[in-house]
C-alpha cells in the first residue's frame, strides 16, 4: 500500500514509534484514528507524497507502535504524551514546524499537540470531530448510541479488556462496520492490517486507556486551557462526515470556534471515516489547504 515509503522505527522513553516516510517538499504529518493504524491514510498518502514529505505515525497503543503500560493516573495514554510522540518523530526527521492531517483520536492528538507546540504546528486539517470536552458536555442519546464504545472502553478494567481479548476481529468489525457505510470503503489489505494489530498483545488494554485517558486526564487539560484562555492559533480546517454522527449530534464549526481563533471547514458527502470513503475530496481540500501559502508547487 505505501511502495515508495520508507519505513521508521524510533523509541521515545521506552516506547516504540512506528510509522513511515515518503514524498517530497513541506513536511506534513499525518495521524490515524481509532481502532485502525496509519494504512487508513493508503488512498491518500502517495498523492500526498508528490507535493510533501509525508510522515505516517501509528499512535502509541496502536499498529506497530508500542504498547506501554497502564498507569492510574492514565497518563501514559494522554493525548499530550501521545503529541509529545508526534513531536519527537517529526524533529527526529529534522523537521520542526509542519502541517497536520488527522483523524479521529489522531485528531485529539493534534488538537493537543498545537495547543502544547504551537511554534511546531504551521496549519491543521481535523477530520469528523469536535472538541472532546464539548462532545461529552453535550452527549446525547443518540450519539450515546453512535459512539457506544466511547464509553464502553472507559469501564473499570480488566472488563472491556477481556471482552476485546476474547475477539479482536469481532470487536474491530462491530466498531467499523457499525457507522454509514458498513465495511464496504475498506480495501481487504487494509483491513488484514487492522485486523492483525487489534490481535497484538496488549492492544485491548492500550485502547481502553486511550480512551480513559480522554475522559479524565485529557478532559483536565481541556479545561486548563480553556481556563487559560489557550486557544488554537494556527488556521484550522475542519471536515466531517455528513453521513456521520458527529455532524449530526454537534455543531462542529461553532464548537470549535469556541476554541480556535481561525476555523473554516464544511462537510463531505461520507461517513466517518473520510480517508477511506471519499478520498477524492479529501485529497482535493488538503492540497489546496496545505498549499495555501506556498502555491501549488512544491
Amino acid at each position: 500500500m505505501f511502495e515508495k515509503f520508507t519505513t521508521f522505527d524510533l523509541e521515545r522513553d521506552g516506547v516504540r514509534l512506528h510509522g513511515r516516510i515518503g514524498g517530497r517538499g513541506a513536511p506534513l504529518l499525518l495521524l490515524h484514528g481509532h481502532p485502525q493504524t496509519h494504512a487508513n491514510w493508503h488512498r491518500v498518502a502517495p498523492r500526498l507524497a508528490e507535493q510533501f514529505t509525508v510522515v505516517l505515525l501509528d499512535l502509541r497503543g496502536y499498529g506497530d507502535s508500542g504498547r506501554p503500560p497502564a498507569d492510574p493516573a492514565h497518563l501514559r495514554h494522554s493525548k499530550r504524551e501521545m503529541a509529545l510522540d508526534a513531536l519527537f518523530a517529526m524533529r527526529a526527521h529534522g523537521f520542526e514546524r509542519f502541517g497536520v492531517l488527522a483523524h479521529d483520536r489522531g485528531a485529539r492528538v493534534a488538537h493537543r499537540l498545537a495547543v502544547d507546540h504551537p511554534q511546531a504546528v504551521e496549519r491543521l486539517l481535523l477530520l469528523d470531530i469536535a472538541p472532546t470536552l464539548a462532545m461529552y458536555q453535550n452527549t446525547t442519546e443518540v450519539f450515546a448510541r453512535a459512539y457506544w464504545h466511547w464509553f464502553f472502553l472507559i469501564q473499570p478494567p480488566p472488563l472491556p479488556e477481556a471482552l476485546i481479548e476474547s475477539d479482536p476481529r469481532r470487536y474491530l468489525h462491530s466498531v467499523m462496520g457499525g457507522r454509514h457505510a458498513g465495511l464496504a470503503p475498506f480495501t481487504p489489505e487494509a483491513m488484514a492490517e487492522y485486523e492483525r494489530c487489534a490481535a497484538i498483545p496488549g492492544t485491548a488494554e492500550a485502547v481502553c486507556e486511550d480512551y480513559r485517558a480522554s475522559a479524565t486526564i485529557d478532559l483536565d487539560h481541556d479545561r486548563a486551557d480553556i481556563a487559560a484562555g489557550r486557544r488554537l492559533v494556527q488556521p484550522l480546517r475542519v471536515l466531517w462526515g455528513a453521513e456521520g454522527a458527529v455532524g449530526r449530534c454537534f455543531d462542529v464549526l461553532a464548537l470549535w470556534r469556541a476554541r480556535a481563533e481561525r476555523v473554516e471547514g464544511a462537510a463531505l458527502p461520507c461517513g466517518h471515516y473520510i480517508p477511506e470513503e471519499a478520498p477524492a475530496e479529501l485529497l482535493a481540500d488538503a492540497l489546496s489547504f496545505f498549499n495555501a501559502n506556498r502555491g501549488s508547487e512544491t
